[in-house]
């Protein structure tokens, strides 16, 4: 067993405080660094750091980042939740380093799409139809995988399916 304790933290955004989602911080006991390449392949990272090492998942619209001594899980409904969630990740954490000799590790995210790439498929007029200001804040959230090409009205049919097409080859979620 690689994870034997930690201390949790679970709170509201301050910068927010009227959001009604939690945020659960845990500091934790040992040091997992020496995982975190495992459980990137494990897991399906989004993305990977090497300095200071970390890796970051997305999970049913939550961001999940696991550091050394620390993990840190946005957009968590309640407590409940938040403690059924790091029970999960930190029995991910031991079973994956129980099961290392079988696990590639990586230590690269997976690839992503290029928010440029999104905007030349959109119309550009900024009509705010979408509740976002402008189509390059549209497109940022697409590559974020909060949107599709569904959420834009103006889109031709053609153009949408063009652009769901390039989207396809991305994971956004695990």
């Amino acid at each position: 067993m690689l994870l034997t304790n930690y201390k949790k933290e679970i709170f509201r955004a301050e910068c927010n405080p009227e959001f009604q989602s939690v945020h659960l911080k845990a500091y934790l006991s040992d040091n997992i660094e020496k995982v975190l390449p495992y459980l990137n392949t494990a897991l399906g990272g989004f993305a990977y750091y090497r300095d200071p090492q970390a890796v970051t998942f997305k999970n049913n619209g939550r961001l999940i980042t696991v550091q050394g001594n620390e993990i840190a899980i946005n957009a968590l409904k309640d407590i409940d939740e938040a403690n059924k969630v790091i029970r999960w990740l930190v029995d991910e954490i031991n079973n994956t380093w129980e099961n290392k000799d079988s696990i590639e590790p990586s230590y690269t995210g997976s690839p992503k799409p290029n928010i440029i790439d999104i905007l030349k498929y959109l119309p550009k007029t900024n009509c705010k139809k979408c509740k976002t200001p402008t189509c390059m804040v549209f497109a940022t959230r697409v590559a974020e995988g909060a949107f599709s090409g569904d959420n834009c009205p103006e889109l031709e049919p053609e153009i949408k399916t063009q652009l769901n097409e390039y989207l396809s080859h991305f994971s956004f979620e695990e």
